[in-house]
């Protein structure tokens, strides 16, 4: 019977067929293991379900002696050499389509709730700064209805988002390293260089992986592109944004507000500035985080492995070019 080690607890459904039929090791604790645990215990596995927060280098997999697939427990896999694990002949999956909507559902949230400054809202209720029943000029917001959402990276969430914006009647610009007609005609988008959007648009949502041409995206030069009354929306990977230049931009009012899900570092400090500035709506990378969503992303692991050991090609095969590649 082929092993299996489980990084972290998944949900039951997915996890459930997975010890029904593999010898299965799961990390109990909610923290990640350590890379030398992880190193350890690929050492005896077949297969290996792993986070975005354990990282899957050379080092790791030099130990991985007997290890045949990587099945990633997220959408993205930037935490993993997929190159090397194609070299070694070793299959690495992911779990896509499933948190589209889950993902388009919370970027819209903190939209709405950097706009209309919600979080803001909620605490001086709680603190007890509530003194005047209403005032013309209490807590003011932004409208969303009617103003300019400039997407940036148009794939699966990136179309999704535009699905919400045409309930607000939105105005939609997008940029992607590819243009999309067909999406164009049917949702009414404009197809636009990043300059453009981000100097046009009244809120700008970040829909792009991580990969080098991204790595700081939106860095200090593109933020003072934006306009001083825009919003800037993260779900994507803290990397793409130079925190640094983003701090600077919001605490001397350059652009107005910004949503935040993910982090240069996760979990990221206490001590991160970002986190001490009102107009900032913060969140642990809990984009995907519904119970239905995780649940799915369960069972599309299980599936992956089971497809895999029975010969199959998974289903979400991130690597085509391993079918290529003689197994080690």
């Amino acid at each position: 019977m082929p092993s299996v080690f489980v990084t972290r607890k998944i949900p039951e459904s997915g996890l459930q067929r997975i010890q029904d039929q593999f010898k299965t090791e799961v990390w109990a604790e909610d923290a990640p293991p350590s890379k030398q645990v992880i190193i350890e215990k690929v050492g005896q596995a077949d297969a290996l379900v792993s986070l975005l927060t354990d990282k899957i280098d050379t080092e790791v997999l030099d130990a991985a002696s007997n290890l045949r697939i990587i099945a990633q427990y997220a959408v993205g896999y930037d935490n993993i050499d997929v190159p090397d694990a194609t070299r070694r002949g070793i299959y690495v999956t992911n779990t896509p389509g499933v948190l589209t909507e889950t993902t388009a559902d919370f970027a819209w949230a903190l939209l709405m709730a950097a706009a209309r400054r919600v979080v803001e809202a909620d605490q001086y209720l709680r603190n007890g700064d509530w003194s005047v029943a209403w005032h013309p000029t209490m807590i003011l917001g932004r409208d969303v209805y009617g103003a300019t959402l400039g997407i940036v990276g148009m794939g699966r969430i990136g179309e999704a988002m535009a699905v919400r914006a045409q309930g607000f009647n939105m105005k939609i610009l997008y940029y992607s390293t590819r243009r999309k007609p067909d999406i164009e005609d049917r949702l009414g988008l404009t197809f636009v260089d990043l300059d453009t959007l981000l100097q046009q648009a009244d809120f700008v949502s970040l829909h792009v992986p991580l990969v080098k041409a991204t790595h700081h995206l939106i860095d200090r030069r593109r933020l003072d592109l934006m306009k001083r009354t825009a919003f800037l929306i993260n779900t994507s990977r803290g990397q793409v944004v130079d925190e640094k230049a983003l701090f600077k931009a919001l605490r001397e009012d350059k652009i107005a507000g910004a949503g935040l899900d993910v982090f240069t570092e996760e979990p990221t400090p206490a001590g991160n500035p970002l986190l001490g500035l009102k107009n900032v709506v913060v969140a642990p990378h809990i984009s995907s985080a519904s119970v239905e969503t995780r649940s799915k992303m369960a069972e599309m692991v299980a599936e992956n492995l089971v497809a895999y050991f029975k010969g199959r090609v998974p289903p979400n095969l991130v690597n085509q070019e391993v079918l290529k590649v003689k197994e080690p």
